[in-house]
C-alpha cells in the first residue's frame, strides 16, 4: 500500500514548518454535475417570497355589456363624463387590468435535497479546491502561493487584527487574489442598485479554520475574504456559482479535523464507480479477453433490391428478352448519335447541290411559259 501523500505547513510568515497527511476526502470523485445541481437547488433555499397584490387591476366596478351590441364582452367601466368609463377592466389584455396568472406568495420556492447528494457535492468541492488548474480556472490569481491546497499554522485563528491578516496573506502570495476581488468591485447592472444591493465584487480566498479565536474579526473586512469553520462547510461557499475550485486557505487545526469529519467514524467518502476509466485497455487486457465469450462470425449482409425499371441486370433476371430489347434500344440510341454528324453532312451535301440546279430550272419554266402570237400571219393555217 502507498503512502498517503502529504501537504506543506507554512507559518504566518510564510517558511514552511512542517508537513501533514492529506485527508481521505480530497480523493473523492470531482463530480461536476453533482455539484451544479446541489447548488442550483440549495440557492433557491433562500429566495424572499414575492406577489403582486391581489386587488390589483380590479380595484373598479366593471361589468360586461353583453351580446348585441357589436363590442367585446370584455368587462367594461360603468359610469359616464370620463373617459375611462366605457372602457376595458380586469382582463390581462386591458390597460389597467390584472396581469396573466397572478404571482402568488405560497408559489414552492424552497427545495429538498438528498442529504447524502449535498455530502456528495462538497466532498467534490473540497477535492476540486485542491486542484491548481481548477483553482486557476475559476479565475483565482494563485501565482505566488506555494502550494495548493494551503495550509497555515493553527496559530492563524489567533490572528485579531486585519493589518496583521494582510500581512499573513501577503507573506504566502494569497493577497493577490484579494487585490484582484478589491479591483473588481462595480455596481450592478440593473434595478438591484436600487435595492440595498448596489455593488457587485468576484469572490477572494476562503479562509476555513476550526475554531474562531478572533479569526473571523481579521479577515471578515478583506473584500472578497470569506470565512467558515470546518464544522459547517457550505457548498455555497466551496463552489461559487457551481463552479468548482474555491481558492482555500486551510488552518492546521481545520484541515487535520477533516479526517474525523470524514471517513470511518464520519461522513462516508464518495468513491468513484471505476477506478481505472480506460475503457478500451481493460476490455482489451488478456484477463477480459481470457474469459468472455469469443467474437461472433459476420451476419451475412444482402445487398438492396435492384429496381428492374432501372437496372438492366435485375431486369434481366425477369424478363432476358426485355433486357435484350432494352440494351438494344440503347445501342441504337448511341449508334444514332455516333452516326448524327455523318447524316447531317449527307443531307446538307443534297441540299446544296438541289440549290445548284435550281436557278436553271427556274429559266426552263419561264421560258416555256412564254405565250407566243398566234394571229401574227393572220388566219391562215399553213
Amino acid at each position: 500500500m502507498t503512502a498517503r501523500p502529504v501537504v506543506s505547513v507554512y507559518s504566518l510568515t510564510g517558511d514552511k514548518s512542517a508537513t501533514t497527511p492529506l485527508p481521505s476526502v480530497f480523493t473523492a470523485p470531482i463530480r461536476h454535475d453533482i455539484v451544479q445541481f446541489v447548488h442550483t437547488n440549495m440557492n433557491k433555499n433562500n429566495r424572499q417570497a414575492f406577489a403582486v397584490s391581489m386587488y390589483a387591476g380590479k380595484n373598479v366596478s366593471a361589468s360586461s355589456w353583453g351580446t348585441g351590441r357589436a363590442v367585446a364582452r370584455i368587462p367594461r367601466v360603468g359610469g359616464g363624463g370620463t373617459s375611462r368609463s366605457g372602457q376595458g377592466a380586469f382582463g390581462n389584455m386591458c390597460r389597467g387590468g390584472r396581469m396573466f396568472a397572478p404571482t402568488k406568495t405560497w408559489r414552492k420556492w424552497h427545495r429538498k435535497i438528498n442529504t447524502t447528494q449535498k455530502r456528495y457535492a462538497v466532498a467534490s468541492a473540497l477535492a476540486a479546491s485542491a486542484v491548481p488548474a481548477l483553482v486557476m480556472a475559476r479565475g483565482h490569481v494563485v501565482d505566488e502561493v506555494p502550494e495548493i491546497p494551503l495550509v497555515l499554522d493553527s496559530s492563524l485563528e489567533a490572528t485579531k487584527k486585519t493589518s496583521v491578516a494582510k500581512d499573513i496573506l501577503a507573506a504566502v502570495g494569497a493577497f493577490d487574489d484579494v487585490e484582484k476581488a478589491g479591483d473588481s468591485k462595480k455596481i450592478r447592472a440593473g434595478k438591484g442598485k436600487m435595492r440595498n444591493r448596489r455593488y457587485v465584487m468576484r469572490r477572494g480566498p476562503l479562509v476555513i479554520y476550526k475554531s474562531n479565536d478572533g479569526v473571523e474579526q481579521a479577515f471578515r473586512n478583506l473584500p472578497g475574504v470569506e470565512l467558515c469553520c470546518v464544522d459547517r462547510l457550505n457548498l455555497l461557499q466551496l463552489a461559487p456559482g457551481g463552479h468548482m475550485g474555491r481558492f482555500c486557505v486551510w488552518s492546521q487545526a481545520a484541515l487535520n479535523s477533516l479526517d474525523t469529519i470524514y471517513g470511518k467514524d464520519g461522513k462516508s467518502i464518495p468513491t468513484a464507480s471505476m477506478t481505472n476509466a480506460d475503457l478500451a485497455r481493460l476490455i482489451n487486457s488478456d484477463e477480459i479477453q481470457s474469459v468472455v465469450n469469443p467474437a461472433k462470425d459476420q451476419a451475412a449482409s444482402y445487398t438492396n433490391k435492384a429496381n428492374p425499371l432501372r437496372s438492366v441486370e435485375a431486369l434481366e433476371k425477369l424478363d432476358p428478352f426485355a433486357a435484350n430489347k432494352r440494351r438494344m434500344a440503347a445501342q441504337a440510341e448511341k449508334d444514332r448519335v455516333k452516326n448524327k454528324d455523318a447524316l447531317l453532312k449527307k443531307k446538307r451535301a443534297a441540299r446544296t447541290a438541289k440549290k445548284a440546279h435550281k436557278a436553271q430550272g427556274k429559266a426552263f419554266i419561264a421560258e416555256a411559259a412564254k405565250q407566243g402570237d398566234v394571229c401574227i400571219d393572220g388566219f391562215n393555217i399553213a
